[in-house]
């Protein structure tokens, strides 16, 4: 079995998944690029091997049960081994999201990804993970989904979106409860913000390039043995929950 650091990235195909399996690539890391598109998964894959990562597809959708589990089988068939998962892919749910006419399916839809095919994923990896020295879980979250920042006047929080914000409410609460579960191992399981980033989710309005927005990934993924967990990071620091 290879003794290479090997990760999984959800959700990187483009954007900020894209750059996070680039930045874990350029450490000499073996990445899987997982994505339920097979063609944009090819390509992503084709591009991450010309810049000289050591990268394999993998195809994943997060909220179908048998998918991910297909996906672990692949990654212990193809690498032996999971040392950190990148938690990346998720929906804003599209818009206009107010809650008193938001349809209660566009929720469902957003949590299922956002929030639950974390659950799902993380779990069907998590016997490899327990096999690295030092696993990592990186669950990529925004500040929208911070009470503190909504409630605080002026705060920089986008639109009302009754589903995508609550979804990453609900997943930093969940990342709290892993690493509560967790906190007697060695995995160290961390939110992270990556700013308001200019990719296709939000119509490119962001200010942020897609790998300014991988680096709070690619810090967590390389966290030290003594480093945190349960955290909610940024660039700057530490963000209110």
């Amino acid at each position: 079995m290879s003794e290479q650091t090997t990760a999984l990235v959800t959700g990187a195909n483009k954007g900020i998944g894209y750059e996070i399996a680039a930045g874990l690539g350029a450490l000499g890391w073996k990445v899987g690029v997982g994505t339920r598109d097979d063609r944009a998964r090819e390509e992503a894959v084709a591009r991450l091997r010309a810049a000289g990562a050591d990268a394999f597809g993998v195809p994943l959708d997060v909220t179908d049960e048998a998918s991910v589990t297909a996906a672990a089988a692949l990654i212990e068939e193809q690498a032996g081994r999971l040392d950190v998962l990148v938690n990346n892919a998720g929906i804003t749910g599209g818009s206009p999201q107010e809650p008193t006419t938001v349809d209660p399916e566009t929720i469902r839809a957003t949590v299922e990804t956002n929030v639950i095919g974390v659950v799902r994923v993380t779990n069907a990896v998590l016997p490899l993970l327990r096999g690295s020295a030092s696993p990592r879980i990186v669950n990529m979250s925004s500040s929208v989904g911070s009470l503190t920042l909504q409630t605080t006047p002026g705060g920089e929080t986008g639109p009302i979106a009754a589903a995508y914000a609550p979804s990453k409410s609900f997943l930093n609460a969940v990342t709290i409860q892993y690493a509560k579960e967790l906190q007697d191992t060695n995995v160290l399981i961390n939110a992270g913000c990556p700013g308001f980033v200019a990719t296709d989710l939000n119509g490119f309005r962001g200010h942020r390039t897609p790998e300014q927005g991988a680096a709070i990934a690619l810090r967590l993924a390389t966290l030290p043995d003594d480093g945190p967990t349960g955290g909610f990071f940024d660039d700057a620091g530490v963000v209110p929950w």
